[in-house]
């Protein structure tokens, strides 16, 4: 099976430059372009597994790391479709988060606490049907670091090439506050919605 890259309906970000944009979609179409290289070579190099079995293993482990990337992205992205809009006051998602957190302020400022550490990767917020709780992770690489089979509700992107156009090398903390300016909420509730009604393994 091919996939294919879909394409996102983007109004204009605040703080996040069309050219960064674009920039960072080549590199998600780059990652659907590769996996399904990638995939496409399996079979002609499985007919001789013997022979090929250094390049096989290679292929196998980077193919895990082009479908991250392409999946992580989608996620990203579509978080932007239908432009910004504030989470719901006394919806299930605040409710949840307060729960948790106490303010949706402080779920926030530790959410933005991970995605500063230090080095490049992804701030997760994923869902815990067997625990009805959520849980905050860092993905240094895509295929890398998840909390096995969890939905991911909120997706950050803090490696360099999401924030370096607009801000360079020290500004990862302006491209946070960016992203969160741009968040479409209601986009983030339906996935917790429909996290929150699948069963646990």
């Amino acid at each position: 099976m091919q996939y294919t890259e879909r394409k996102f309906n983007l109004p204009e970000l605040e703080g996040i430059s069309k050219t960064s944009v674009d920039a960072h979609l080549g590199l998600y179409a780059g990652y659907v372009k590769n996996f399904n290289a990638i995939s496409g070579l399996l079979s002609e190099y499985a007919k001789d597994s013997e022979k090929n079995a250094h390049a096989l293993s290679e292929l196998i482990r980077r193919r895990s790391f082009e479908f991250g990337g392409m999946r992580l992205h989608e996620l990203y992205f579509s978080q932007f479709e239908g432009g910004s809009t504030p989470l719901t006051a006394g919806g299930a998602l605040a409710g949840q988060l307060d729960a948790e957190y106490h303010k949706f302020e402080y779920f926030l400022a530790m959410f933005r606490a991970i995605a500063m550490m230090r080095g490049p990767g992804w701030a997760m917020l994923y869902w815990d049907p067997a625990a009805g709780q959520f849980l905050t992770g860092f993905s240094g690489e895509q295929h890398q670091g998840h909390f096995v089979t969890l939905p991911v509700i909120l997706a950050l992107d803090v490696w360099e090439h999401a924030y370096l156009a607009d801000y360079g090398v020290t500004g990862k903390d302006k491209y946070i506050d960016a992203f969160f300016k741009n968040i479409n909420w209601s986009v983030v509730e339906q996935r917790f919605a429909d996290s929150i009604k699948q069963r646990s393994i």
